[in-house]
């Protein structure tokens, strides 16, 4: 059917897509939405666009470690062609990790970032930059040549220092930001000292921020589920500094934790 579609059908497709869990399809009627409208997208469509995203690169991570799992559980029965075989999925996994997350940062970098308004929106954008190329620091081994965790910290820092000048300590945004990049310090620097040095920090000023105007929240709700993912990011990472202990399996090569939630 060849119909003329304008940025609300455009709309409506995204959400209908992501009711279906179909989001390849989100994220094409938001670039179309993009080409066609330009690239500030309202709060609604930017947040569409992030969540699938984040939903097929959390299904191709799942995935990973699904089959990762198996190999270590059937590593003494397996055949060597079932070793091998289980491998070669594994390293597609990883290629369809490295495509998607490239194509999330093409579309950030050349597009988004570049129209983004001071404030909440370039903060949103520049965290998911940071976060994009934080799964690709996971997948070394592809890329060894490229030092993608230092331009996911130096994405993460350009969002954290935005953040602190133009949005409250209570915002989700802000908040979100701050526990995803104590999540950077401690899957990928391999450090919980500074993941809960930055996390308690975070947690700590948005307690108090909220403690003496609680009327002047906005979006309690979210802010309070992040604090929630953060103090129990807070429980885990102080437990393994108390024991010395640091637990992780590899992914493509780079340590990749366990148990640790991020947004």
């Amino acid at each position: 059917m060849d119909i003329t579609l304008s940025r609300l059908d455009r709309l409506y497709l995204a959400k209908v897509a992501d009711q279906a869990e179909r989001y390849q399809d989100v994220i094409a009627q938001l670039k179309d939405i993009i080409s066609t409208d330009g690239a500030h997208l309202t709060i609604e469509e930017r947040n569409l666009l992030s969540i699938a995203y984040k939903n097929l690169t959390a299904n191709l991570r799942s995935s990973w470690r699904t089959i990762d799992t198996l190999q270590k559980k059937e590593a003494l029965s397996s055949t060597r062609q079932e070793v091998k075989l289980m491998r070669v999925q594994k390293e597609l996994i990883e290629k369809d990790i490295d495509a998607l997350c490239r194509d999330a940062v093409n579309l950030l970098e050349h597009t988004l970032l570049p129209a983004a308004n001071d404030g909440e929106e370039k903060v949103f954008y520049s965290k998911m930059r940071g976060d994009y190329y934080r799964y690709l620091a996971e997948l070394t081994r592809l890329h060894p040549k490229e030092n993608l965790a230092a331009t996911s910290l130096e994405a993460y820092r350009f969002a954290y220092r935005h953040a602190l000048e133009t949005l409250p300590a209570t915002h989700p945004t802000r908040l979100g930001l701050a526990l995803n990049f104590a999540v950077y310090f401690h899957d990928i620097m391999r450090s919980p000292e500074r993941a809960c040095h930055l996390a308690k920090h975070a947690f700590d000023e948005a307690v108090t921020a909220a403690s003496e105007c609680p009327s002047s929240v906005a979006n309690l709700e979210d802010s309070l589920m992040i604090l929630q993912l953060m103090r129990d990011d807070l429980i885990l990472w102080q437990g393994e500094i108390r024991r010395g202990e640091y637990f992780y399996f590899q992914l493509g090569g780079a340590r990749y934790e366990t148990a640790v939630a991020d947004l």
